[in-house]
């Protein structure tokens, strides 16, 4: 077992969590952007993205289950894709818009800033969770490094 496990989830973790707060904040930026990619001679709205994370190594049950009977530990998290929200575009009525349909319809971004701020809330707390596990493997290297003087 290697001394900085500990560190190395840490701050994988950290690094995945991070990655998250950034798309989540472009979301949040383009909440508005009705042009956000022209797609087939037309400009279609932005599209909430979304982080997919996963294991930094992928295991059988029967590898890890032998894993831990050896008192090896985790091996962190990843990015492993990121995804867009294929839920549909919201329509706002406003005739006056440079981007309404002949009906006076604007499509607007399928990103909902309350549900961006819940998810922001969570990439926070779970980033703030890895620095205090951090915190703590680097405490308990220090009460171990002060056994010896």
């Amino acid at each position: 077992m290697k001394l900085t496990n500990a560190f190395d989830i840490s701050s994988s973790a950290l690094t995945a969590q991070r990655f998250r707060m950034d798309v989540i904040s472009s979301n949040i930026a383009n909440a508005e952007t009705t042009r956000g990619e022209y797609v087939d001679g037309q400009w279609v709205p932005y599209r909430r993205k979304l982080v997919v994370m996963e294991p930094t190594r992928t295991q059988s049950f029967d590898s890890i289950l032998q894993q831990q009977l050896d008192q090896h530990t985790g091996s962190g998290v990843k990015v492993s894709r990121v995804i867009e929200d294929q839920s549909p575009f919201k329509l706002a009525y406003n005739p006056m818009h440079p981007d309404a349909d002949v009906n006076g319809y604007v499509r607007l971004p399928n990103v909902d800033v309350a549900k961006e701020m819940i998810d922001m809330i969570s990439a926070t707390r779970s980033y703030e969770a890895n620095v205090t596990a951090l915190n703590a493997s680097k405490s308990m290297f220090m009460k171990a490094l002060e056994i010896g003087k």
